[in-house]
């Protein structure tokens, strides 16, 4: 039987792209959890948390939350100048304007966007560095990664492996310096699990199941260490893995629209369609807050479910 949710090697590497960037650049607030607490800004930590700008926590809300990339975009509009964290996100933000947009000098205002943001993560980062030298050398180790994502862009895959092979080593050596600053700091398992996973999905000689591990065991927030694991165990096709994973990110942001997309995919694969139509027109109901890239192939894989409900889909 075909696979409902077919897209092409190009697609695949934009979403894990999008998901990889959103994590890699996140301090992430829930409210459920942390509303009210003294250390609201620093959901990682209970101890030395870090301050965080209210635009860029606002930010976060919306795109970890809400699954609302319109209103980050908004608040990153006026984001804290000094933050590497906004400019990482701002990145975000514009690689999902880049999947299907065909108007080439809108492309390449885009990239030209994502390259800046890219450099002024470094920037920031280096400026914090001997005050927060754990932040300074994770968020160095972002602005690298995030060159080599643009260029992944730019160039494609066959083109992009050998800059980004280029730009490994200088990531790992500042992520291994952050580490020595506190191993189990869940800020930095969290960044360099979801790196680690990119790198074992997309690189040679990378170990996916070593990432995975990591983020098992130290990242946190929980629901995105989950939500990295769901990714994972999808590429890895093991659906019953992955089900659970993005079950247990639910719970604690159960209106996220990017969540319950990915539990649609899930279920999909696993030949439930009317589950998968289901989720997938409720993850709809907040199409105005999403890229429009991702709402078109929502749209499509629903009419793909729907098919497969009514018996008129074909094989390949």
């Amino acid at each position: 039987m075909a696979d409902w949710f077919t897209a092409s090697k190009q697609s695949h590497l934009k979403r894990r792209l999008q998901s990889i960037v959103q994590v890699a650049s996140v301090v992430l607030i829930t409210s459920n959890l942390w509303a009210g607490s003294v250390f609201a800004k620093d959901p990682f930590r209970t101890a030395n948390p870090r301050a965080i700008g209210d635009k860029t926590e606002a930010a976060f809300r919306a795109l970890f939350e809400q699954g609302d990339y319109k209103a980050a975009e908004t608040q990153l509009a006026q984001a804290e100048p000094n933050e590497p964290l906004a400019y990482a996100l701002r990145s975000l933000v514009a690689f999902t304007k880049l999947d299907g947009e065909k108007d080439k000098d809108k492309k390449s205002a885009i990239l030209a966007q994502i390259q800046s943001d890219a450099a002024k993560t470094r920037e920031t980062a280096q400026q914090i560095l001997s005050s927060d030298p754990l932040r300074g050398n994770l968020y160095l180790a972002v602005g690298e990664f995030l060159d080599g994502a643009y260029v992944f862009a730019k160039e494609g895959t066959v083109k992009g492996i050998p800059h980004a092979l280029s730009k490994l080593q200088t990531v790992t050596n500042y992520l291994e310096t952050a580490e020595t600053q506190s191993p189990n700091d869940p800020e930095l398992n969290l960044v360099k699990g979801f790196m680690d996973l990119y790198a074992g999905l997309n690189l040679p000689f990378s170990d996916t199941k070593k990432a995975m591990e990591r983020l098992d065991k130290y990242a946190g927030p929980r629901y995105l260490a989950d939500w990295g694991l769901a990714l994972g165990y999808r590429e890895l096709d093991q659906y019953d893995q992955a089900m659970t994973a993005v079950d247990r990110a639910l719970q604690q942001a159960p209106s996220n629209p990017d969540f319950l997309y990915l539990k649609a995919q899930l279920l999909a694969k696993k030949g439930n369609y009317q589950e998968a139509t289901n989720y997938l027109n409720k993850a709809l109901t907040k199409q105005d807050q999403l890229p429009k890239s991702t709402v078109k192939q929502m749209k499509r894989d629903l009419s793909r479910a729907q098919k497969r409900l009514n018996g008129t889909a074909t094989t390949k």
